[in-house]
């Protein structure tokens, strides 16, 4: 079973993490910036981890055979920070670096009009520079959330297939394929989807343009969600190719709409920036 998650927060995440992905079939994933669980003060410190997803990740997911791309946004929490919104005049400097594939997480939380300015702002910087969007529905009001994304989206000069809407759930995905756009699923132990759900909504509306995720970051999460999806999708009678479209050809599609994907793992040097991964030693 070959893997691509398609939103997983690596910089959270441990070694441990890469090795156990790639011997369960991971070999690419996409790193979409976020917010980091306590505020920023400051757009430095976004530039400071753009250029680690630009940089230190990809070569550490590069040590254990695995692909990394990411996409680029300020996140929806923290438009609504002042201190973090001229971030938004940096960010076309970031667009044009050949590993990012997507501008995002964009969307709502709080669905405020802050957070109104950002998303549309940033649909024009991904059509600008021949972008698709990840955008991430807020997990309150989903449905509510779901539609004033929506209705963005149609305003904005980016088509409405070149989105990928995440953290879908039941009460939204009906709408959400209704227009055209992509969909994301964030498979987790207690919170949005479990592997049962998933299967459900799969069985229920099919596997096209449909994209499965961990979402791993540093709550409790699991990198490993979506292998137990492609698991259990076999144990409920779907077909080999059925997973493989699933976990491997709809986010290679998706993101490959950026015309910069890159499925080889880079030869690395043995450092980055004169940094190893490796700790300790004989």
């Amino acid at each position: 079973m070959r893997i691509f998650d398609p939103h997983i927060h690596m910089t959270s995440r441990t070694t441990d993490d890469y090795e156990a992905m790639y011997a369960a079939g991971v070999r690419a994933v996409v790193e979409p910036a976020f917010w980091l669980g306590q505020p920023r003060t400051s757009p430095a410190s976004f530039l400071d981890y753009f250029d680690s997803l630009l940089g230190w990740e990809p070569f550490r997911a590069a040590q254990y055979g695995i692909a990394h791309h990411c996409t680029l946004a300020l996140n929806p929490k923290e438009a609504n920070d002042p201190r973090c919104t001229p971030v938004l005049d940096e960010l076309p400097r970031y667009l044009v670096k050949d590993n990012v594939v997507a501008v995002g997480e964009i969307g709502y939380d709080s669905m405020t009009p802050a957070e109104d300015t950002a998303l549309a702002t940033q649909l024009q910087l991904a059509a600008d520079h021949g972008l698709p969007a990840l955008v991430h529905t807020p997990h309150r009001d989903k449905l509510a959330g779901l539609r004033r994304t929506l209705d963005v989206v149609r305003e904005s000069a980016l088509p409405m297939d070149r989105v990928l809407v995440d953290h879908l759930n039941e009460t939204t995905v009906k709408e959400a394929k209704d227009s055209g756009c992509w969909l994301g699923f964030s498979v987790y132990p207690d919170t949005k989807m479990d592997e049962e759900r998933m299967v459900a909504i799969l069985r229920d509306h099919g596997p096209e343009k449909v994209l499965v995720n961990s979402a791993a970051d540093w709550g409790r999460s699991d990198p490993l969600k979506t292998r137990k999806v492609g698991d259990l999708m076999l144990a409920e009678g779907f077909t080999e190719d059925d997973v493989d479209r699933v976990l491997w050809r709809n986010p290679v599609a998706f993101y490959g709409l950026s015309g910069r994907l890159d499925l080889g793992v880079p030869a690395t040097d043995a450092t980055h920036e004169g940094n190893s991964i490796l700790r300790g030693g004989a």
